[in-house]
């Protein structure tokens, strides 16, 4: 018996079975698509990084820049202790992130932001990232911004050359700090962000959502490379006042032999028992040293620290230094010739770096040392230099160095004297300026025939501080002396100036004027004015407790520099650069500044360390030079690098303005009334 049997279904059901199975390609379709826009977005530097959501999208603007992208986003901040009632003085923690994105075609090497900070912040960090001078956190950027560079990535690459790989075409920063004056719901934005490199022009960035700006930074056509820059995959070296070389010369598995050479390219600038230091990146400490030595040699960082679990057989008594931020000092000539420390041709002249035109192969410092590496560097390439480069001396102009920024290996002559040269295996350029210092520390006075007053220094030229003037003003002009005053240190002209204010009939205020609390001062002396020519005399007065080995001083001479005839007592130079200056150095074995002494009677005032000599122009080139009107003061002076006031001409920076030299009759109208 056959039994058939059929059932019908019903089309309804079929339609909802059709709808369920398009609605789920649909949904796997979206999803294949949304995961392709993930991954396009972080090769972009837009994406998810770890599969947090709530970072956002990259500003439009990322995906049509063809150079390098900058961004600045605020993320957060919260109240610090103590709580104020002053909006002003009310202090927030803040903590905000900076990236940059080289979306271009072209490597960006050794990259520099300017962050333009404004409202009183002060950085407490900024991972991935140094500080271009090279300062210590906590740093105040509040007033003029700061300068950053890269910590470890200093160069980002293109996107052509990596396929993409975020991780080598961009830098992020994280900042964390403290800032001031705003109210609770404001947002403590920059006023600008841009790329300091070379060869890019970047437009006003453009701010997005309150917290977030960003600037795309092209490159200007303008902008010549050479061919040889751009062929090579190093920058090319920086010109500056100091040029600081760290080559290494050895490398091996553990540990290396670096050199450093210490170049000095100002014209007029010098160092004085120089120290260097700097900050170690990841743990090395410095094993031995030829032609330098560490102000502290103590192992327990190294036995302690990580070094110690690296090297668990290692005698670290006999390592030179452990510091992560050790400070060098140049040896004595007596060790030159030393077999261990010793037999460098540029070191142990104790710390003196001369000017070029003084003395050229005193013009450079160098030094080697052995360094020694922890896991995981421990391998020949691992190469990492120091950060935070600083060097001064006690008497000498503030240097600010920037970033090391690696440059074309080092070629050193052969030693045989064969034609051939012996490349460095690395090696990084150091450049460092000299700055406006906090507190001068010489000044300058004026007097001439025709005056019986001296104009001494001003007040409080080299600084006072009004707690510990209580009987003086800092802010009053300094009295006019007799010549004689200039010969005793300041505590002993007030007799001296009050007589000779009476005499003169001049006013005498009733809160004398404070020193000029100056360690060194010169005198210029119009000494005489003829038809064919007149002369001056310079005098330099040392009042501190050190003396000056090979000083020297340089004068502008603007209405007489081609009519400069000869100096007698010192040896003299025109110099090429700068413009209309005169360099006066001490004779041989005259050279030497000594330092205020105790006078033969111990009842007579102390005496200063002095040196002078006069110096003779003729009147060929400037014959209406008109001395009596200030023409023949100097326009401007420095002594060893110094620089009393601040600077008016950025292209003469190593020069300063004397104080108030052209306002000589309203500071002495009484006196000099005739001349003016």
């Amino acid at each position: 018996m056959e039994t058939s049997s059929s059932m019908k279904i019903p089309w309804s059901l079929l339609f909802l079975l059709f709808l369920g199975v398009f609605a789920a390609r649909v949904e796997v379709s979206y999803g294949q698509k949304a995961a392709k826009l993930g991954a396009g977005a972080g090769a972009s530097g837009g994406g998810d990084d770890g599969g947090d959501g709530d970072k956002p999208a990259p500003p439009p603007e990322q995906e049509d820049c063809d150079g390098i992208f900058l961004t600045y986003t605020f993320i957060s901040r919260e109240k610090e202790y103590p709580r104020k009632k002053n909006v002003s003085a009310q202090a927030w923690a803040f903590t905000s992130e900076a990236s940059i994105l080289n979306a271009g075609t072209e490597t960006l090497k050794a990259w520099k932001m300017y962050v333009g900070f404004q409202n009183r912040e002060i950085l407490v960090s900024a991972d991935g990232a140094v500080l271009v001078d090279g300062s210590d956190f906590p740093a105040s950027v509040g007033k003029n911004g700061t300068y950053l560079s890269g910590d470890q990535q200093t160069d980002l690459k293109n996107s052509v050359d990596t396929a993409g790989d975020i991780e080598q075409i961009q830098a992020k920063i994280a900042f964390k700090g403290t800032q001031f004056g705003l109210p609770a719901k404001a947002v403590p934005m920059p006023k600008t962000i841009r790329l300091v490199n070379d060869g890019y022009k970047c437009p006003a960035p453009r701010i997005r959502g309150k917290t977030n700006m960003f600037v795309c930074c092209v490159p200007d056509p303008k902008f010549k490379v050479k061919k040889d820059d751009k062929d090579s995959k190093f920058l090319p070296r920086q010109n500056g006042d100091l040029s600081i070389t760290y080559d290494v010369l050895d490398s091996y598995s553990n540990n290396y032999m670096a050199q450093v050479t210490i170049d000095n390219l100002h014209p007029l600038g010098r160092l004085d028992h120089w120290n260097l230091t700097w900050e170690w990146q990841k743990n090395e400490f410095i094993q031995t040293m030829r032609g330098a030595y560490t102000h502290k040699k103590d192992m327990s960082e190294c036995l302690y620290g990580p070094a110690g679990k690296a090297y668990k057989d290692m005698d670290f008594s006999k390592v030179m230094n452990c510091e992560k931020k050790p400070t060098i000092t140049d040896l004595p000539p007596t060790m030159k010739d030393d077999e261990k420390v010793g037999k460098l041709p540029k070191c142990c002249r104790n710390g003196t770096i001369l000017p070029t035109i003084m003395n050229e192969t005193q013009s450079q410092a160098q030094f080697q040392l052995q360094v020694f590496k922890l896991p995981p560097d421990d391998n020949r390439t691992a190469l990492t230099p120091p950060q935070k480069w600083s060097i001064y001396g006690p008497v000498n102009p503030n240097y600010v160095c920037g970033p090391p920024i690696r440059v074309a290996p080092t070629l050193f002559p052969d030693p045989s004297g064969l034609q051939s040269t012996t490349a460095a295996v690395a090696s990084w350029q150091v450049v460092c300026n000299i700055t406006k210092p906090k507190v001068p520390r010489c000044c300058v006075s004026f007097s001439g025939y025709f005056s019986e007053s001296i104009v001494p220094c001003n007040t409080c030229a080299c600084g006072c501080k009004e707690d510990e003037n209580p009987n003086c003003d800092p802010r009053a002009k300094a009295m006019l002396l007799p010549a004689e005053a200039l010969l005793v240190p300041f505590a002993n002209r007030t007799q001296k100036a009050k007589a000779w204010a009476k005499i003169k009939h001049f006013d005498i205020p009733k809160k004398l004027p404070c020193g000029d609390n100056c360690g060194v001062s010169l005198n210029w002396h119009i000494d005489s004015d003829y038809q064919s020519g007149w002369t001056a005399r310079l005098t330099l007065f040392n009042w501190g407790k050190e003396p000056f080995q090979d000083w020297f001083t340089a004068v502008e001479m603007n209405k007489a520099f081609l009519d400069y005839e000869n100096v007698y007592s010192f040896n003299g130079t025109r110099m090429a650069k700068p413009k209309n200056t005169i360099l006066f150095q001490g004779l041989k074995g005259l050279n030497y500044l000594i330092e205020m002494r105790n006078a033969t009677n111990p009842k007579d005032p102390r005496v200063p360390g002095k040196q002078q000599s006069v110096i003779s122009f003729k009147k060929h080139h400037y014959h209406g030079i008109n001395i009596k009107a200030g023409e023949g003061f100097p326009s401007r002076v420095l002594f060893n690098g110094e620089e009393p006031l601040p600077l008016i001409d950025d292209r003469q920076r190593f020069l300063i303005p004397l104080q108030e030299e052209r306002c000589l009759c309203s500071h002495a109208e009484k006196e000099l009334s005739d001349a003016c």
